[in-house]
């Protein structure tokens, strides 16, 4: 005869268990908290661009941040490229995005 299978309730399993649960629980929330506080949270690299593009155009943004993707031939995709392997271009670029464009407040539900 084979012993019964038997299943551990929640408050039998080992405590490390429920620890590392209460960790990866706070870490997700402070994760969440941290991003709701991110002005740029929702904002591709792609979507900052374009608005600068409309915003500047590509002299005048090629004169704010001096690097050759703005200035000899631009396109979006030529510039985006850049932008995501050169992580201090891209800092220079969401630096002017947040200048120029103000985050929009959620709405609380009260009207104005």
């Amino acid at each position: 005869m084979q012993p019964a299978i038997r299943f551990r309730l929640p408050s039998e399993l080992p405590s490390t268990v429920l620890q590392l649960a209460d960790r990866h629980r706070s870490q997700r929330s402070s994760q969440t908290s941290a991003q709701a506080h991110n002005p740029l949270h929702g904002v591709t690299l792609a979507m900052m661009l374009e608005r600068l593009v409309a915003h500047y155009g590509w002299d005048e943004l090629g004169a704010r941040i001096p690097i050759r993707c703005f200035t000899q031939d631009p396109s979006l995709k030529s510039s985006l490229t850049f932008l995501r392997k050169t992580p201090w271009a891209r800092e220079k670029v969401e630096a002017l995005y947040l200048s120029c464009h103000k985050p929009i407040k959620p709405s609380d539900g009260r009207g104005s």
